[in-house]
């Protein structure tokens, strides 16, 4: 309906100073406050509520609401009020203020009220409006913001998390969790909140904003609640979902970035090494590893972290990227954590996996080029000399042989490199390339090393470029054959009973020349013979006897090679 059609008339309205009025034949009514906004205005039958005050013509207040400190409500335009406020309220929104005259046939006519309002009395009312419903009402829903993503929405027995402004319809204040420091939690559809909560919260996303329109007989109706909300008073809601669940949920995962190449997945009892950010879910982040710059490190299927996490991580592919999110019986519950994880939240955890393995790991080896002509193979105590590219299995790499000037080189078995690369360069020919996969208990273990992650898995891209055959441990020099019959006399090359530093290492120096044995590779020949002579040296006097001269074959019950 429009507004009522009012009717004014110089003759009617008169000017206080040109002499008296005539009387009046309808209410008069001066809008003199229209707010910009108006989304409804007063019609027959609608239940409004209203303060007042009632004054004479002189002035005179004979009523006020303000004074009685309570709202008048009652229904429009069906005879319950007095005729004349009846059709001065007709068309008025909330927050209008209008000044009303009433003349007499339209208030307490001839008779008056005994005591208060003498017979034929002109009225004045000076109203603001605060609350207009009807019974046929229904909720009414605004959405302000809706995020672009949505993956989930409010539904009965759900457990949300919100925040909001309530007000009366006139804008006035009651109650705000932003106030209090916490977002409201609470079920949905189970009862413990007021009918137009329950279905005004229906149907919403984590992160949207809505405005709820509640009219009274879907919120705290004749009765009110405490003082802070007057009887039949419509409620306004302005409303921020945080996060939302159900009590039977579990984790959910969203699979952003899968390699291509995923030979293995995480198993219970796996060590992962993973990135993460951890944010609830309005987007407030709580944590993340990237700040501290290194990764969390723990065991997946053991309780060593929360069951949704132990959950998220099974199945995962290094270098997966993957999204989990955990609802609150799965993470912190009801008690939250410290101060950045509230009560019953629901988490979203973006994880980045690093690496992983299993304390029953072995070193994995592939042969990614062999020479046809592969005969020979390095062995145990075997002096090798080879490239190397060191990463981790996310990519990152960490050291190279191509930034030196020379190769590596190493004894193998010799306890000088880790024990994985050590297994990894066994059986190889020269020529060989090979990626050897190092678990770190086969590595640099759980402290790492100067550049090396703790508990980190290593990539190694091995190519072998020289190998020469060792010697067994402790040994520095071993005969292929036979040795000489008369070792001690054959040494003796002058034959006087003694042998010397330098006549000692020419002699040893020939059987190496002769092909007859070798010397331990890979260290000084020079400072191997001095070892060597010096062993056998017994008294030091710097020659060696035939009583001094003994091998290990003297000592050992069992041995392949006579060996000093």
């Amino acid at each position: 309906m429009g507004l009522l059609c009012l009717l004014f008339s110089l003759s009617f309205l008169g000017v206080r100073g040109l002499g008296e009025p005539g009387p009046l034949e309808d209410v008069v009514i001066d809008r003199y406050y229209i707010p910009k906004v108006c989304l409804r205005e007063v019609q027959i039958g609608d239940f409004v509520r209203y303060h007042y005050n009632g004054t004479f013509q002189d002035g005179t207040k004979f009523d006020s609401s303000y004074d009685r400190g309570a709202t008048v409500a009652g229904v429009a335009g069906v005879g319950r009020l007095i005729t004349g406020m009846d059709r001065g309220l007709q068309g008025m929104c909330v927050n209008e203020r209008r000044h009303l005259i009433v003349p007499p046939h339209l208030g307490y006519g001839s008779i008056g009220v005994a005591g208060l309002i003498p017979p034929d009395t002109t009225l004045y009312f000076d109203v603001i409006m605060l609350d207009i419903w009807n019974k046929e009402d229904k909720l009414q829903i605004t959405t302000l913001y809706k995020p672009q993503r949505c993956n989930r929405t409010v539904e009965n027995s759900d457990f949300v998390r919100y925040h909001y402004n309530g007000t009366l319809l006139d804008g006035t204040p009651f109650d705000s969790s932003y106030g209090k420091g916490s977002t409201y939690d609470t079920y949905v559809g189970s009862g413990w909140l007021i009918k137009g909560m329950d279905q005004g919260l229906l149907g919403m996303c984590a992160g949207e904003k809505r405005m709820i329109v509640i009219p009274p007989f879907l919120a705290y109706g004749e009765k009110g609640y405490g003082t802070v909300i007057p009887p039949q008073a419509s409620l306004v809601f302005d409303v921020l979902l945080v996060d939302l669940h159900n009590p039977k949920d579990g984790i959910f995962l969203e699979h952003l970035e899968v390699p291509e190449s995923c030979t293995r997945k995480s198993v219970t009892g796996d060590f992962v090494r993973y990135h993460y950010n951890g944010t609830l879910m309005d987007g407030t982040i709580f944590d993340s590893s990237y700040s501290r710059n290194h990764t969390y490190d723990t065991y997946i299927g053991k309780g060593y972290i929360i069951p949704g996490m132990d959950q998220g991580l099974q199945g995962v592919c290094v270098g997966e990227r993957r999204r989990i999110i955990i609802p609150p019986h799965l993470a912190y519950g009801e008690n939250g954590a410290g101060d950045k994880i509230p009560a019953s939240a629901v988490l979203t955890f973006d994880v980045h996996i690093i690496d992983f393995h299993n304390p029953t790991d072995s070193v994995t080896i592939e042969t990614t080029f062999r020479p046809a002509d592969c005969n020979v193979t390095t062995q145990d105590r075997d002096f090798v000399r080879y490239h190397y590219n060191c990463s981790l299995l996310d990519g990152t790499r960490l050291f190279s042989s191509h930034d030196y000037e020379n190769p590596q080189e190493t004894t193998l078995g010799a306890n000088k490199i880790i024990e994985g690369l050590n297994s990894g360069l066994l059986n190889m020919c020269v020529g060989e390339k090979r990626v050897v996969i190092v678990p770190p208990h086969l590595g640099h273990g759980e402290s790492g090393a100067r550049g090396v992650p703790g508990s980190a898995v290593l990539q190694f891209e091995i190519e072998l470029l020289h190998s020469e055959a060792g010697v067994p441990e402790g040994y520095l020099f071993i005969w292929h054959d036979e040795l000489p019959e008369n070792l001690f006399e054959t040494m003796d090359l002058n034959k006087d009973n003694e042998v010397p530093l330098e006549e000692f290492s020419t002699f040893i120096k020939s059987q190496v020349a002769d092909g007859k044995g070798r010397l331990m590779p890979g260290s000084d020949p020079e400072k191997v013979v001095t070892d060597m002579f010096q062993n056998q040296d017994r008294n030091k006097d710097g020659k060696i006897t035939a009583e001094e001269l003994k091998l290990k074959a003297d000592e050992e019950k069992v041995q392949v090679h006579e060996e000093l």
